[in-house]
């Protein structure tokens, strides 16, 4: 058994939890999600406490014994505080904006590149070049910022591009200039 797997989520003032079907739905005040379940894990709500157990201890079914209690966690959360992924554009000219639901990029190509924003998902952003991605799914949240991000990978030369915040890159030496020799 996982040793993740086997704590208890605590659910917030607010959060309910229900197991349908094979499938598990969490309601908050930012709004609800559903999770299918693989059959031989289950899920069990009591007094405010959800645990997960799995039916069995074959190896196959025990990997996902902590994935569902993280993945039922993250549900919690979502539903409660919500999920933000922040990006910052380095670069002259680099620049976004939200046009209703289309994220406008402009990144050094000699046409903007126009990423539609996915249903769930907010984006603000500031001064131009600061990108924040929000969210109740924290997936959906990390993947729409990992294709803002594909789209100008910072550059090991000079930093150039589209990072997450507080993300450090490792410069690399440019060319060497050569010596004149007599």
């Amino acid at each position: 058994m996982s040793r993740k797997g086997k704590a208890p989520i605590t659910l917030p003032k607010g959060v309910d939890v229900q197991v349908k079907d094979n499938e598990i739905i969490v309601k908050g005040p930012k709004g609800s999600l559903h999770q299918a379940l693989v059959p031989g894990v289950v899920v069990n709500v009591d007094n405010g406490i959800v645990t997960v157990s799995m039916t069995s201890e074959e190896r196959a079914l025990s990997k996902f014994h902590g994935l569902y209690r993280a993945l039922i966690n993250n549900m919690v959360i979502g539903t409660t505080q919500g999920f933000e992924t922040k990006l910052e554009m380095i670069g002259v000219g680099y620049r976004a904006a939200v046009q209703g639901t289309i994220l406008d990029l402009q990144v050094g190509n000699s046409h903007p590149t126009q990423l539609p924003i996915p249903t769930g998902i907010a984006v603000k952003v500031e001064k131009n070049t600061q990108i924040s991605v929000t969210g109740i799914n924290k997936q959906a949240v990390g993947q729409f910022a990992a294709q803002i991000r594909a789209h100008k990978k910072p550059e090991p030369y000079q930093g150039k591009g589209i990072r997450y915040e507080g993300e450090f890159v490792r410069k690399k030496a440019g060319k060497a200039a050569k010596t004149a020799k007599k």
